[in-house]
Formats: structure tokens, C-alpha cells, sequence
């Protein structure tokens, strides 16, 4: 088996070297290839191993692997090429955190469906900037071969795509400013630097462990530009290293094991000058679990407490970013938080900062995902001013250009629900849950969509998980949970999940007035009126508005009868139009 390594030199990897790198790589539960993915790349390597050096038809992968019959057609099923995208993007993810301990890495060309086994040389070796020279001007036949480009080159060429790709930035934003006056300042993911210890050397493994599965766990979220822990103590990865744009933290750690109590102590520590920003405990019970599930459970917490997009450091984030006229991840993260909130105006208010980001980093996906969201949540899903095609293709375009971003799955997954195709929008949000279960937003989207598609006791479970181990549930898991108790008959405990929503929502005003109808509370008549003044017509459009979002027949008919019931309490027809009061 030839191939060139991954460093510098071309470098044999022996059959015997590379079948251990793959048994290593698929043992080590830090690898989070789907059991689709580890076919693939099983079957791939194996061909590699019987001496076959040209790349595989997506047919024979499709039939080979993936069960797919006689007649299929990669043209118009693009599961291989979706599969080879995912396992690409996981080997690199898991390579890039962890590096290739045994000296041999796996990798797959983009465009070619082949496994690609690379030797890593220090690097310090003498023969490193000959070699370059050579892979430099030998590219098109490596790639012909098979082979991997040194990972330096690949850092130099990373380098230089880095700021190609800065300068067509600058250029766009430049030719911008003649369109909007002024060249806006561009924001980016803050970057984030981790360092895990222990205070008992007994538990300095086990802490560095945690801190290795947190750097998996976080860089799956699209939030936070991730710096290794391990690379951190091995002085490899310098703050010089890191983007100059944007705001960076230290995410400072200490690990602790008492009998059966696993506690992280962490501060958050700007670079600005700033200090101390955030700090706190987490504990997590080990109860007779293994090791494995305790960490796993632990690691979770940690990624959500960092990462999530209420998390802490996206919060500060949000709250320091005061500045007007900026594109890129501040305009995002205030339309997620503005999506979150519910509030038409403000949904509408966060549009123009996304279309101008959009328009002047036409490659960020993240801008590309959450437009997506907000063009369709800024018409509340109507149909007849809703531009559902143009959500869908800027989902799309996300998809493609990061395979592995939960954020699109879930745009994608919101501009198919809205637009009535229920399978097509499940099929999306179980393919974003894949990608990062860790994250709230997605278990809260995905739970709303199954309960109004009538998959009650998933929604319900998946809202549940939403809301844990987190300082804010997001809205649409307690508007799940809300619709829950109210469905089973426990009105004061939709009542009072209802009122731990801090929006403007009508669904949310709605499920108050009714819950307190229900139970003839005096305060009904108060909630009534708060919904009123948000819907005037709500005695016509409440149901039109909520038919538009999906919500079942039967659970917007309760809500009504509800209502009916808190107008009756407070003496006032709870469904009389606006000029009757």
C-alpha cells in the first residue's frame, strides 16, 4: 500500500500499519462516525488494503454499502455523496482535535471516494522543505495516487487560502460600502483557548480525557472558534495562532473525583483586559454508572454551559455587542436570540443585519442558516407572503458549504415544516440531533415540530431533554411542555410553564388566558386582555395564525374553548371582536 505521508517525504504505510490505524480509530469512542460512516470507511480502507488505488464509483457504494438497488441513480439520490461528506468532515474533526497518535492518519480527497492512509514526520526533519518542493510540483500526480499533501504544506496552503479568501472578504466588503455608505465592521466567532487540571495527580488522566471529549463535544456546535486542550499543553497552538477578529477567551478548568461525585470547576477569562468574566460548578452524580457514561454526561453539561447559543460566552457576546453597523456573527446571534424570543418586530428588526451579511459573506453559513429561519419566522409562516423557496435554498447553500452544521439541518428542517412537507422537515431535524445532541436549540425545534405532527410522547421527551442542565429553555420545549399539561387536563401546570416564557408570542398568550380560563381564576380576565392587545382579532385570526404554524386542529380547538371560558369568567364573550369592548 503506497502512500504518501501526511508530512513531509514521501512515506510508505505498510497494510499492517494502516489496518491498526483503522481498528484504533474505530475502537476510540472519541470518533463519532455514524454506524453508516464506519462501513464506509471500512469497506473504502479494505479496497485500499487489497491494492486498489483508483477511486470508487458512487454506484458501487451505493449497492456495496448502503443497500441500494440495481436502479439507483447518483444524480438524482445524493445519499453517498451526502455519506462521503459526513465522514470526511468527521475523520477531520477527529484528527484535528486529537491528532494521529500511532503516526498514520486516514483521510478522503475531496471529490474522490478512496481512503487515504498518511505517515506524520516531525516536524524538524531535514528533508521537510525539499520535500515540499517535490509535492509542490508533483501535486497532480499525488493526486492521481492518492495521496495526502504534507501537513505542512496543508497548513501553508491553509494559510494562503486563508488570505485569498480575507482579501475577497475585504474586496466584497469594500465594494459594499458603496452601497451602503459605509464598510461595516466584520464580526466573527469568538475563539475560545481550553485548559483542563487536576489537583490530584491520581486524577490528571481522567481530567485530560475530559478535556479531549469537550473539544469534540464543543467544536460541534457553530458557535465558538475551538483551540485543543491538548495542543494548548503542548505549547503547539500559540494566542497568536488564533483569529485577530473578534473577541477571545480562556475557558480555564480544574477537575476533581470524590467517592461519587465528578465536579468541573471553571472561569471564563477575557483577554481584553476584562478579567474574569463568568465562573462556576458542575457536578455530575456517577449512581453505579461507568466511567464512560459519567464523563459523556459531564461533557454534555460543559458543551451546553459553553457553546449552546444561550450559553454563557454567546450570551456575553451578545450583550457586548453594541455596535450598529457590523456584519457576520454578532447579526447572528441576535437573530437567534430574537428568534427565540418569538417577537414578530424583533425577528423583523434582526433581518436587514443577516441580508447585509449575506450579502457580503455569501460563504458564511452560519448568516446562510439563520436567514433562513428569520425570513420565514418574520411572516409567521403565512403562506401567501412566506418565501419558503428562497429559505430552502439559502438552507441549502448552508448544508453544502459545512456539512456538518447542526444550524442548517435545522433551517432546513424549519423551511419544510412551514411549507407543509412534515417527513422532509423530521427527516432534516433528526439529521441535525445526529450531528449534535448536545445542543438545546435543536432538541427544542425538532420537539415542536413533533408534536404538532402528532408525535406527542417524542416531542414531549425530546422537550424535556431540551430543558436540561441548561440556565434558559429555550421557547418552543416549554411551549411543548405547556401544550402538554394543558392537553392532559393539568391546567395550572400549563399555567404556570406558560408563564416561565419570557416572550411575546401569541401561542404563548393564548395557552396563559386559556389555562387560566380553564381553572375560572380571576386572572383570567387579565390574560385575556394581554392576548387581545397583541391580537385584536384574535377571535378570527388566532386560529388562521396557528393553522399557519402547523399546530393540529384539536389543539388549537382547545385553546379556543379555553378561551371562551376565561371571557365567561371575567363577564366579557372571550372571542367578541376588538370594537365590542
Amino acid at each position: 500500500m503506497n502512500t504518501e505521508g501526511k508530512s513531509q517525504g514521501a512515506c510508505d504505510v505498510s497494510e499492517a500499519e494502516g489496518r491498526a490505524e483503522l481498528e484504533r480509530l474505530l475502537a476510540d469512542t472519541r470518533f463519532h462516525g455514524t454506524d453508516r460512516a464506519r462501513c464506509i470507511l471500512k469497506y473504502l480502507a479494505e479496497r485500499r488494503f487489497q491494492g486498489c488505488d483508483e477511486a470508487v464509483k458512487a454506484y458501487t457504494i451505493a449497492l456495496d454499502v448502503l443497500g441500494r438497488g440495481a436502479d439507483f441513480d447518483a444524480s438524482s439520490d445524493p445519499i453517498v455523496r451526502i455519506e462521503m461528506s459526513r465522514l470526511r468532515s468527521v475523520l477531520n474533526q477527529y484528527y484535528e482535535a486529537f491528532g494521529d497518535a500511532s503516526g498514520i492518519s486516514i483521510g478522503l480527497p475531496i471529490g474522490r471516494y478512496l481512503a487515504v492512509f498518511s505517515r506524520s514526520i516531525p516536524a524538524d526533519d531535514p528533508s521537510i522543505d525539499a520535500a515540499e518542493s517535490r509535492a509542490e510540483a508533483t501535486a497532480d500526480n499525488e493526486v492521481h495516487e492518492g495521496r495526502l499533501p504534507s501537513a505542512r504544506a496543508n497548513r501553508h496552503k491553509m494559510a494562503y487560502l486563508v488570505g485569498a479568501v480575507a482579501l475577497v472578504m475585504v474586496g466584497g466588503i469594500s465594494a459594499g460600502a458603496f452601497l451602503y455608505g459605509k464598510a461595516p465592521a466584520v464580526t466573527v466567532r469568538p475563539a475560545v483557548m481550553l485548559a483542563i487540571s487536576s489537583p490530584d495527580d491520581v486524577n490528571a488522566k481522567e481530567a485530560d480525557a475530559t478535556g479531549d471529549y469537550l473539544v469534540t463535544a464543543l467544536s460541534r456546535f457553530r458557535t465558538l472558534t475551538i483551540s485543543s486542550q491538548k495542543a494548548m499543553s503542548t505549547g503547539s497552538t500559540s494566542r497568536s495562532s488564533l483569529p485577530e477578529a473578534g473577541n477571545a477567551y480562556d475557558i480555564d478548568m480544574k477537575y476533581y473525583s470524590d467517592n461519587d461525585v465528578r465536579t468541573v470547576w471553571w472561569q471564563i477569562v477575557g483577554n481584553h483586559g476584562s478579567g474574569v468574566l463568568k465562573s462556576g460548578v458542575d457536578s455530575v452524580e456517577v449512581g453505579g454508572r461507568s466511567e464512560a457514561v459519567v464523563r459523556d454526561e459531564l461533557v454534555s453539561l460543559l458543551a451546553k454551559r459553553f457553546a449552546s447559543t444561550r450559553g454563557v460566552i454567546n450570551i456575553l457576546e451578545t450583550r457586548d455587542s453594541t455596535a450598529t453597523d457590523v456584519v457576520g456573527n454578532t447579526c447572528v446571534l441576535k437573530a437567534e436570540y430574537e428568534l427565540d424570543e418569538g417577537g414578530r418586530n424583533g425577528i423583523r428588526g434582526a433581518l436587514p443585519c443577516l441580508e447585509r451579511t449575506v450579502s457580503l459573506q455569501p460563504g458564511n453559513p452560519d448568516a446562510l442558516a439563520v436567514l433562513s429561519r428569520t425570513i420565514v419566522a418574520a411572516e409567521g409562516g403565512d403562506p401567501k407572503t412566506t418565501p419558503f423557496a428562497r429559505a430552502l435554498t439559502l438552507a441549502n447553500r448552508a448544508a453544502a458549504l459545512d456539512p456538518a452544521s447542526d444550524r442548517a439541518q435545522v433551517a432546513i428542517m424549519m423551511a419544510q415544516f412551514y411549507a407543509g412537507k412534515t417527513d422532509a422537515a423530521i427527516a432534516a431535524g433528526n439529521q441535525a440531533l445526529a450531528l449534535n445532541r448536545d445542543n438545546p436549540d435543536v432538541l427544542s425545534k425538532l420537539s415542536g415540530v413533533l408534536y404538532s405532527s402528532g408525535y406527542r410522547d417524542a416531542a414531549v421527551s425530546l422537550a424535556e431533554e431540551a430543558g436540561k442542565d441548561v440556565d434558559a429553555v429555550p421557547r418552543d420545549a416549554r411551549i411543548v411542555l405547556a401544550l402538554d399539561a394543558y392537553d392532559r387536563g393539568d391546567y395550572s401546570n400549563a399555567s404556570l410553564v406558560s408563564e416561565q416564557i419570557n416572550c411575546g408570542d401569541i401561542v404563548v398568550r393564548a395557552i396563559r388566558a386559556a389555562s387560566l380560563g380553564e381553572m375560572a381564576s380571576p386572572q383570567a380576565g387579565a390574560s385575556l386582555d394581554y392576548l387581545r392587545a397583541m391580537l385584536p382579532d384574535y377571535r378570527t385570526s388566532l386560529r388562521e395564525k396557528m393553522q399557519w404554524r402547523r399546530y393540529p386542529s384539536t389543539v388549537i380547538a382547545s385553546l379556543e374553548q379555553g378561551l371562551v371560558k376565561a371571557g365567561e369568567v371575567t363577564g366579557r364573550p372571550a372571542l367578541a371582536s376588538a370594537a365590542s369592548n
